[in-house]
């Protein structure tokens, strides 16, 4: 059973969907109890870094213990960024801090939000990442995650230089991309979550 985190600001709907159409058991709920005893946990995410971490801080022991534990655990889109340490978005705001590295800006320039398809080129051996390489994903966003340990980035894309895509440790895994509206890719992304080993 997968757990999706409500915490007012994912989009619920979309990722269920996903979750729903490769044939995978969900639940959304903000039950602190159902989430601490749920084995894979999901964390979508759309808006403001500051907001999301207002809505997250009651569900912020209960998501650090599940990682700390090595139980699978997926973040998208917002829901990467908000992993990281900070944000430049909400300077005087502390994300989840479960992956060491901060939230920047996309670079001078560029059409913000970077919104569309874009190549993801895979980094390392994630296991959500696997069979995919090369694949063309769907992301909207106007920040990007620069983690301070460059063996957690797990795929990227190019948008006015290498951002990154994906980043992944254990069984902490996170995509700036949105594996439920990118097709029969994303959904193999989902479906490599969803068969994750439980230790």
């Amino acid at each position: 059973m997968i757990t999706i985190i409500d915490y007012k600001s994912g989009n619920l709907k979309s990722i269920s969907n996903g979750f729903k159409k490769i044939g995978s058991k969900y639940q959304i709920t903000n039950d602190i109890e159902i989430i601490a005893n749920s084995d894979y946990l999901v964390l979508p995410g759309v808006g403001a870094f500051g907001s999301a971490m207002k809505n997250l801080e009651s569900f912020r022991d209960v998501i650090c213990e599940h990682v700390n534990d090595d139980k699978p655990f997926l973040g998208v889109c917002l829901g990467q960024q908000v992993l990281m340490s900070e944000s430049a978005e909400s300077p005087n705001i502390k994300g989840l801090d479960l992956f060491k590295g901060s939230v920047e800006y996309l670079p001078q320039g560029l059409k913000v939000p970077h919104m569309g398809w874009n190549k993801v080129n895979v980094c390392n051996d994630s296991p959500i990442l696997k069979g995919i390489d090369k694949e063309y994903f769907y992301f909207v966003h106007s920040y990007h995650a620069v983690p301070t340990d460059d063996d957690i980035i797990a795929g990227v894309c190019n948008y006015g230089g290498e951002i990154v895509a994906s980043l992944s440790r254990n069984n902490l895994f996170s995509t700036q991309f949105h594996p439920e509206k990118s097709g029969i890719a994303g959904l193999k992304i989902l479906k490599n979550f969803v068969n994750l080993e439980l230790e």
